[in-house]
């Protein structure tokens, strides 16, 4: 059984986003208690839309940090707790900007079963610094806690980053792998912005069989040609009520939910597209 089936329970995984308003010390932070009643609202809506996991991330902490301080901890500690006691889904772990550390403590501690690492192999610029990708840190780390079956999800030329290393997506995406990814995550340039279909298809022709997932814009409109080289999909924004603002890196704002209705729409077309009926 594969790593992925192991977790999902199918090796063609939905992960839906939950964002968490602005945490403690964050500008528009309103209490731990309400956050964590539009989370879980938006828990349910994924749950019987039918998503196969959930991931936590502290969306609207800005401006983020590559490295969170310790109100984030403790605030992100409480909620992920919460939201894993209350699901039977696995849940995943993303601390903004690549703080894997806290990430795979969180897991550890928690329950949960996956993380995302934005900067994995890659070299990048930020508008909140420069990430350099040190995959040996990460795996030494997670040897370190004792947290070898959480999975490592990990970005390649991730978005909303200058990338400053001169690999192609290929040699990002093979590097990723040889250095202990358990999944690929490829996306466009911004939030709400679908991958390059012949990036996409570079990156599997390279890596093969090992997971591929859509980390940002995928929608009814493209996930028919984005399954014809990814096996699962990260969806948070094209979920959500309200309408796109491009002006926020957000570009949706933390007030809308997740709307089930959306799920269930997206859920079915994904089943047909990997399906190919």
């Amino acid at each position: 059984m594969s790593k992925v089936r192991k977790i999902f329970k199918t090796e063609k995984p939905i992960i839906g986003m939950i964002h968490f308003m602005p945490l403690l010390g964050y500008k528009g932070h309103h209490g731990l208690d309400k956050i964590l009643e539009a989370a879980l609202r938006d828990l349910k809506a994924l749950e019987n839309g039918g998503a196969d996991g959930i991931m936590v991330e502290n969306n609207y902490d800005i401006p983020h940090k590559i490295f969170v301080n310790s109100e984030t901890i403790v605030s992100m500690t409480y909620l992920a707790n919460e939201i894993i006691k209350r699901t039977k889904l696995p849940v995943g772990i993303s601390v903004l900007w690549n703080d894997y550390k806290t990430a795979l403590s969180l897991a550890k501690v928690c329950g949960g079963k996956f993380i995302r690492v934005p900067v994995f192999v890659d070299n990048v610029r930020t508008q909140y610094g420069d990430v350099f990708g040190n995959p040996e840190d990460v795996l030494n780390f997670r040897k370190r806690i004792s947290a070898a079956d959480i999975l490592l999800f990990t970005d390649i030329h991730v978005k909303h980053a200058k990338l400053l290393s001169e690999y192609s997506i290929q040699e990002s995406a093979k590097k990723a792998i040889q250095r202990g990814s358990d999944g690929i995550i490829v996306t466009g340039k911004w939030t709400g912005d679908a991958p390059n279909l012949r990036d996409l298809a570079l990156v599997r022709k390279t890596i093969g069989d090992s997971p591929i997932f859509i980390g940002s814009g995928a929608d009814l409109k493209n996930i028919k040609d984005l399954t014809d080289y990814a096996d699962g999909v990260i969806v948070g924004t094209s979920f959500k009520t309200g309408k796109n603002n491009i002006k926020n890196v957000n570009i949706r704002r933390e007030v809308e939910r997740i709307d089930k209705r959306k799920v269930i729409r997206f859920v079915r077309e994904f089943r047909k597209a990997i399906n190919k009926t």
